[in-house]
């Protein structure tokens, strides 16, 4: 099974509105929602059914036993996370706990107890021909990456016989993002011409180039600059990139997605851009017969 991951350098570029054409288009068999802490695909891929839940356990809590605790304050003095106060008793922020552990080892009393803390949901939809696996992160809980690997996981499980899964990645280089690159067979990266668009798109390549993985890159809204446009058509000449096409800035677009629809649904002028995108990602992508 070949996997297309969508990111962006930035939020806003229209990744998951592509993305959910892309899916539209392959009629992909798997797909997936890496975006944890704001996941929105579902809301264009509507599924009748409901989702399997599941809670999800990240990296665990620190948990104070009050009748246990002397309020020595060791606890406090080598928590580097600041994590621990005392006021007229010693309490624990669990937003601030990073799940070390020092605190249970320091503790003379052994008042502190490292427990599972629920740090999100996971949610996979499936009937006979599809399976989409997302998630929800817990405000607060840092552990997106874990989650976004158990996105990934859950998908690939169910999703034995597919031929392609698109994955929607999340915008920016951060843990989640290092999470998704891992297994991808292919990064569309889409941009956006503006001058903080041009600076993220960098970084994304610089980030995805790190893990050898094959990239294409595609414009979003390319008419609303087209100097910046060119730069980045430049950029991608320089760096040897496969610059995959130009897609115009639609008012049809945003009354799609408003309406629970991709931009292939409707008869619209990204739609019809985003139909050559795809079809140069899957020559790309199964090159040489490949399956």
């Amino acid at each position: 099974m070949k996997q297309l991951l969508v990111l962006s350098g930035k939020g806003g570029t229209g990744k998951t509105t592509i993305a959910s054409a892309l899916i539209k288009l392959a009629n992909a068999k798997a797909y997936a929602d890496c975006d944890v802490d704001a996941p929105n695909l579902h809301l264009i891929t509507a599924w009748k059914t409901e989702p399997d839940k599941t809670d999800y356990y990240g990296l665990p809590k620190a948990q104070i036993n009050e009748e246990l605790c002397i309020q020595c304050g060791q606890c406090i003095e080598n928590c580097r996370f600041d994590a621990i106060t005392n006021h007229e008793k010693i309490s624990i922020n669990p937003f601030a706990c990073e799940g070390c552990g020092v605190c249970e080892y320091v503790c003379p009393m052994k008042a502190i107890t490292m427990m599972p803390s629920m740090d999100g949901e996971m949610m996979l939809y499936s009937d006979a021909e599809q399976i989409f696996s997302t998630a929800q992160l817990k405000m607060g809980s840092g552990t997106s990456g874990l989650l976004v690997t158990e996105v990934k996981k859950r998908m690939k499980s169910v999703a034995v016989n597919a031929r392609l899964a698109i994955i929607d990645g999340s915008p920016g280089i951060g843990c989640p993002v290092i999470a998704s690159l891992s297994g991808a067979d292919m990064v569309l990266i889409v941009a956006e011409p503006t001058i903080s668009g041009i600076s993220d798109m960098e970084r994304i390549v610089n980030t995805a180039a790190n893990f050898a993985i094959k990239m294409a890159v595609c414009v979003n809204k390319y008419d609303t600059n087209i100097e910046n446009t060119e730069i980045i058509e430049e950029l991608c000449q320089k760096q040897n990139l496969p610059y995959i096409g130009r897609i115009p800035f639609d008012p049809d677009a945003v009354k799609a997605t408003n309406n629970g629809q991709t931009i292939v649904d409707i008869d619209c002028t990204s739609g019809t851009a985003i139909k050559e995108v795809y079809h140069k990602i899957i020559n790309m992508l199964f090159e040489k017969g490949g399956d």
